[in-house]
């Protein structure tokens, strides 16, 4: 990749989305859930690389609480029709669709930037 191109720069493979800085940092790194599948690199998640979408509120909250990572609301992401909330270990994000009267899904999780900026 030319250094000359514009950067930042967003790559994706899939439902997996990178943004990368000119000194070719990861500083971006999200995942797309909208979809009735996520898919992901076979060679990052040693398989088929397709998983199930549609996660709900529930699932997500469940599945940290399992794994013992504390979490909280993220107000500045809940408003309207979507809910967030935040890992509090890493800063991930996971953002929810509450479509009209049905239970909150995911649509969208994603890192935090790293704080780098050249």
């Amino acid at each position: 990749m030319s250094r000359n191109r514009k950067w930042p720069r967003l790559f994706a493979y899939g439902d997996l989305e990178l943004s990368v800085c000119r000194c070719r940092k990861v500083s971006l790194i999200c995942v797309q859930t909208w979809r009735d599948v996520v898919e992901l690199p076979p060679s990052v998640v040693g398989g088929t690389g397709t998983f199930p979408a549609g996660l709900s509120h529930m699932d997500v909250v469940s599945a940290l609480d399992k794994a013992g990572c504390p979490w909280e609301p993220y107000p500045p992401l809940t408003f309207g029709d979507q809910r967030s909330l935040v890992a509090i270990p890493t800063k991930a994000n996971f953002t929810f669709e509450i479509p009209a009267g049905e239970e909150p899904v995911l649509n969208v999780m994603g890192l935090p930037g790293n704080g780098h900026d050249t």
